[in-house]
């Protein structure tokens, strides 16, 4: 699916405007739409970008450790509220949460002991641990948002000692591999673009170390394309049920903590943030090392997203986070999705359908009831019934929706069968306002 021409120049001239104004040597951004990649938007010349050419993913790995977390939890290996005791004893923060951990809400400082991970060669599991001490925790659990480096190389151990493999070779089985992502790889792999400091005064460039990070990859290690980060996108808009559950990943994008509490437009769910742009809400990362810059911003009810790559530490002006969510906005404004048209049924529902339709009344307030034809009922104000229930047993249903989801609706009937009231969630409906309940 392809953008409009004028959309399509919009991006482009916002991206080359980026491009100079940031003093970037290559950036990179492409749009989204129904599982395939749009649009390319690229800048620069050192290197020239193309799909193929690898950048620095930097956090953007967490989503996938997080994935990886959430699998096992789905398979029953693990439960998001265990102490991380159970699985790493020893660590001096054990009574920390997995779900502390994915959320950021752990309250424990942002980095490792010793130098700059990011820029230094990285240790191993055991020296990781035997770095971590009580006095690690800054701030008591779910108080304060604070993002944390040091929870994903923890994480990232509590899935090595859990299935007894490494978490590289974990992550190519269980993501990489089944999704089709053969250019994210744990080290650069050419073609790829060599990541930059840029001098403040006289635009020289500085090439940075790019390092193994040893037990903290988990947290920032890989090296992905624009096509791959697109897939990956495409993923956290609908995913592959193969790899992980629809409602596991909706449950990835519930929010645990606001990180702004005066306007409540960014928190973090489990593994991924949370932007809140206007009435939409996008879910993604950023991501940074020493000489890059990524971006992955993404709307789930349209599966549009915008991903993005720099091959320098930060722009001189601007920030690639939020280019990539305006250009999320941009075509969600001018290109919205396609009104799905309106067909009449083949058929009328069943009889013992057919007898719940209409409207019911409680308090003097209507509702509307209609079947579908997969037999679901939906419910809800007249003219717009944007409740779904679906069929338990006799004359049970269970909401799938909105604020009905989980309750329980009961058809009740008199002494002849007739459908003469609905229960839901215990506020019953009749077939007319002045009727009792």
């Amino acid at each position: 699916m392809t953008l409009l021409p004028e959309t399509a120049r919009q991006i482009d001239a916002l991206v080359a405007q980026a491009q100079a104004d940031g003093h970037v040597p290559s950036l990179v951004l492409g749009v989204v739409r129904d599982g395939a990649l749009a649009h390319l938007a690229t800048a620069g010349e050192h290197p020239r970008p193309d799909v193929d050419l690898q950048y620095r993913l930097g956090s953007i790995s967490k989503t996938m450790t997080a994935t990886l977390i959430m699998q096992l939890r789905d398979a029953g290996r693990l439960a998001v509220d265990d102490p991380l005791e159970r699985h790493l004893p020893g660590t001096g923060v054990g009574a920390l949460t997995l779900r502390q951990l994915l959320a950021h809400a752990s309250g424990m400082q942002r980095e490792p002991e010793g130098d700059w991970w990011e820029r230094a060669a990285g240790v191993d599991l055991t020296t990781l641990l035997a770095g971590i001490t009580p006095d690690k925790i800054a701030y008591p659990p779910y108080t304060i948002y604070h993002y944390c480096n040091l929870a994903y190389g923890l994480l990232g151990g509590v899935l090595e000692r859990l299935t007894g493999t490494p978490w590289a070779d974990l992550l190519a089985e269980r993501i990489l591999t089944p999704l089709g992502l053969r250019r994210t790889t744990y080290a650069a792999t050419e073609p790829f673009a060599r990541g930059y400091v840029v001098h403040p005064w006289h635009d020289t460039l500085r090439e940075e170390p790019r390092t193994d990070t040893g037990a903290m990859a988990p947290a920032g290690q890989l090296w992905s394309t624009i096509e791959d980060l697109g897939r990956w996108a495409a993923f956290l808009a609908d995913p592959d049920p193969s790899v992980l559950a629809a409602e596991t990943l909706t449950e990835m994008c519930s929010p645990v903590v606001i990180s702004d509490h005066e306007s409540w437009r960014h928190g973090h769910g489990l593994g991924l943030e949370l932007f809140r742009e206007g009435d939409r809400v996008y879910v993604g990362h950023g991501g940074s090392m020493p000489g890059y810059v990524a971006s992955l911003a993404v709307h789930r009810p349209s599966r549009t997203a915008v991903v993005g790559f720099a091959n320098s530490y930060g722009f001189r002006t601007g920030y690639l986070g939020a280019l990539s969510r305006q250009l999320l906005t941009l075509v969600l404004d001018a290109e919205p999705a396609p009104v799905t048209p309106w067909r009449p049924a083949a058929a009328p529902p069943p009889a013992e359908l057919a007898e719940l339709a209409g409207r019911w009344w409680w308090m003097g307030t209507a509702i509307e009831v209609y079947a579908d034809a997969a037999g679901d009922l939906h419910a809800g104000p007249v003219g717009a019934p944007n409740l779904r229930f679906v069929a338990e047993g006799t004359d049970r249903w269970r909401g799938r929706t909105g604020g009905q989801d989980g309750e329980i609706l009961t058809v009740c009937r008199d002494a002849h069968g007739r459908a003469v009231a609905l229960d839901i969630a215990t506020f019953v409906y009749t077939r007319s306002p002045d009727q009792e309940p």
